[in-house]
């Protein structure tokens, strides 16, 4: 009985790498973009002006200069920044 059970769930696996072998040949081959799955997010990043590290701009440590804002990967950043321009 425990035979029999193991090849069902073998039999199952196999059987579900093959369709989905097959559907992956297919979607590939009409040139479609991929279904079902999520289009591809591209996130603008900011530049740190004191270091150059590139940082998600809500990650990010802020300075309002005048009328400009200023992005900045850490506080110590910023400090040097503030240094810099006083």
């Amino acid at each position: 009985m425990a035979r029999i059970i193991l090849l069902v769930l073998l039999f199952s696996v196999l059987a579900r790498i093959f369709w989905r072998s097959v559907d992956a040949f297919i979607e590939g081959a009409s040139g479609r973009p991929p279904s079902g799955r999520a289009p591809e997010r591209r996130a603008s990043m900011v530049r740190d002006p004191v270091c150059g590290t590139f940082v998600l701009p809500e990650r990010a440590v802020t300075l309002v200069d005048g009328r400009s804002r200023r992005f900045f990967c850490s506080e110590a950043c910023r400090d040097k920044y503030r240094a810099r321009t006083a």
